[in-house]
């Protein structure tokens, strides 16, 4: 039977790069939920249609198919219409976007079963907003993963500063906190830890800190 972990929490928490890593230590698969949300944002812009417009976002469903692969050096990727769109999803416009796309039931449902398929079928580590409330209430595990929104706005600017992006501070303290409202306020699986979740604050670790704090949660509970 195959094991389930969920990791939700605010955006820049780390919980995309703690999952992998942790996924590659134990020899689990990692799903990146959230770049599924955000690959439907970009199909958005593309069509220019504005995320706040339900009946144009469907619209774009239709003709829109997500996958998650691995590349050459074994790295998951995401694929929109069969296009590797990993690095053009991770910029703070998509994300805001991603976070409207996320509110409507639909483009919810149009990607639940993907993810649930995966962990059917595969040992996984899943991270998104509302993995251990909604995609998988039964998972072996539920880990909260959170930092403060100035932490998390630091180590997204030095992210976005080392690719070369011309980016103020300011503003991406700004679209964290805003994206934490967003999230948390959705009518629609808004974020919150699941009730029997383990909460986790990374905002004092460094990177190597909370991989380790959470390899040995996750040692212990499966």
């Amino acid at each position: 039977m195959s094991i389930a972990i969920a990791i939700d929490g605010p955006a820049g928490a780390g919980k995309s790069t703690i999952a992998r890593m942790a996924a590659k230590e134990l020899g689990f698969i990692y799903v990146d939920t959230g770049a599924l949300y955000r690959t439907i944002a970009l199909a958005c812009q593309r069509a220019n249609v504005k995320t706040d417009n339900t009946l144009e976002v469907l619209a774009i469903l239709d003709k829109t198919e997500v996958k998650l692969a691995f590349n050459e050096k074994n790295e998951q990727i995401v694929l929109l219409n069969n296009e590797d769109v990993s690095s053009l999803i991770r910029t703070p416009e998509i994300s805001m976007m991603a976070s409207s796309v996320s509110k409507i039931p639909q483009v919810r449902a149009f990607l639940l079963d993907l993810q649930r398929n995966m962990a059917k079928t595969n040992n996984v580590i899943m991270d998104g907003r509302d993995i251990g409330t909604v995609v998988l209430p039964d998972a072996k595990l539920k880990i909260f993963l959170f930092a403060s929104p100035e932490c998390r706005a630091k180590r997204r600017y030095d992210e976005l500063i080392e690719k070369g992006m011309d980016i103020k501070y300011d503003d991406i303290l700004q679209d964290v906190i805003d994206r934490d409202y967003a999230d948390s306020h959705r009518d629609i699986a808004p974020l919150k830890p699941a009730s029997d979740a383990i909460e986790v604050d990374t905002s004092d670790e460094s990177l190597e800190e909370s991989v380790n704090r959470l390899l040995a949660i996750m040692k212990e509970h499966i």
